[in-house]
């Protein structure tokens, strides 16, 4: 006789994994990283590199002493980690310091709270506040931009187009030099142009949704340039907010980290708007003259709540009756 067999779903598998997620996320960050090693040279690649050997190192040796667990840096997180903790830093920095904010990123921010999936902040954000807070003066040296740079430490170095609005010095770039990523900043974080093409392939890889970039996208444009209808002398052009800073990368390579973001898109909608209020709060108003890595964290926090109060109503929920 037949036996009907229950089993807990899923039971159609849609042919993702977690490396398939992670390998196509890393690809999506070549044309920013090509970019980047093109106008900070040898700088970059010293950085990226100690990140990302660093990154898997340190989540090997964790995995494989402290936790005597099998180890799993074949599925590329710690990789990505590695990658998006060396795009938020300048291209300067020294050996010493990379290390330790991929310990910090991984050890903290990852594995302590059990490995990846049960990780609450994004790890490479984690890691990039903790050297932020520890080491201000070397992560707010920015080498100026100069094409196959050969220069490492004694890199010539020039402001970033924030910290010039922050501190009203210097001009600021020509909006072509902001697309293509002609100036100061993060290794991966200058190049417009580049970031979106990436967002565009994750999104056709139905890898990320567009819910939480263009809701964080919309509310800095919006909230910026009200501000800049008030007081167009004082605050910047919506666009300039939209193309400086780490608003790109960090809308459509950080705040959509899976572990760390909402899982229905209404909530992703409040969690992208939140973002784009905080990072605007702290640029506008607060000591630093970027937020978007303080603000994904904060939101990061915030996520288990949106997940268990901003959700949809249920397919076949009843009615509730008026009284």
């Amino acid at each position: 006789m037949n036996k009907l067999i229950i089993s807990p779903a899923p039971h159609i598998h849609s042919g993702d994994s977690i490396s398939k997620n992670m390998y196509a996320v890393l690809l999506a960050l070549v044309p920013a990283y090509l970019v980047g090693l093109y106008f900070f040279g040898i700088g970059a690649f010293v950085v990226s590199i100690t990140a990302v050997l660093s990154c898997i190192i340190f989540e090997f040796l964790i995995q494989k002493f402290i936790f005597k667990t099998t180890t799993t840096i074949h599925d590329g997180s710690a990789m990505l980690t590695g990658l998006l903790l060396a795009f938020n830093l300048p291209s300067n920095l020294p050996i010493w310091i990379i290390i330790i904010g991929a310990l910090v990123a991984i050890g903290i921010g990852k594995m302590s709270f059990g490995g990846l999936g049960n990780n609450p902040f994004n790890p490479a954000l984690v890691g990039r506040v903790f050297l932020l807070i520890s080491f201000p003066v070397q992560m707010t040296t920015w080498p100026k931009p100069i094409p196959f740079n050969t220069s490492y430490l004694d890199a010539e170095t020039a402001a970033t187009p924030l910290a010039m609005i922050k501190y009203n010095f210097g001009n600021l770039p020509e909006k072509m030099d902001l697309l293509i990523g002609n100036m100061g900043g993060s290794i991966g974080e200058v190049s417009a142009i580049a970031l979106i093409l990436g967002g565009i392939y994750l999104l056709i890889k139905r890898v990320i949704t567009w819910h939480i970039p263009v809701s964080m996208l919309v509310t800095t444009f919006l909230f910026t340039g009200i501000l800049h209808l008030i007081n167009p002398s004082l605050y910047v052009s919506p666009d300039i907010h939209l193309l400086t800073g780490g608003l790109l990368l960090g809308a459509i390579f950080m705040a959509t980290d899976y572990a760390t973001s909402p899982m229905n898109t209404v909530a992703q909608l409040v969690y992208g708007i939140g973002i784009g209020l905080i990072t605007v709060t702290i640029r506008l108003f607060g000591a630093y003259p970027e937020g978007v890595s303080f603000a994904i964290l904060i939101m990061n926090g915030v996520t288990p709540l949106l997940n268990l109060y901003v959700k949809p109503k249920r397919f076949g929920a009843p009615k509730t009756k008026k009284n």
